[in-house]
């Protein structure tokens, strides 16, 4: 497990080699916390309970979608743990990625 993936990081890349990141679609993100330390808060009695950087951590995320209408973003599912964030969202055709040879519109509601 000491390999590096471009000098940088303990594992090799999870991403597919063949998609192109550039590209419209619905993407599942995971954001975890320096040494795992429980920041966010903490699970009670099986329910997720969020300290002050979980809820500001939640807020910010919500605020995401406002603050870049140029992105064509759409928010789906998210969570809060204690020690990381997961959530699935929609980047859809924008101006950012329209010249992407591969492009091509992949998830609709």
């Amino acid at each position: 497990m000491g390999d590096k993936f471009k000098n940088k990081y303990r594992i090799p890349s999870a991403r597919l080699q063949s998609w192109d990141y550039g590209n419209s679609g619905l993407y599942f993100i995971t954001i975890c916390t320096k040494n795992r330390e429980h920041y966010f808060g903490d699970i009670r009695n099986g329910k997720m309970n969020l300290s002050d950087i979980g809820d500001l951590v939640t807020s910010e995320w919500i605020k995401t979608f406002d603050l870049r209408p140029d992105m064509n973003l759409e928010m789906d599912e998210y969570i809060v743990m204690p020690n990381h964030f997961h959530a699935i969202i929609g980047i859809g055709e924008n101006r950012y990625n329209t010249n992407s040879a591969h492009n091509q519109k992949i998830w609709h509601r």
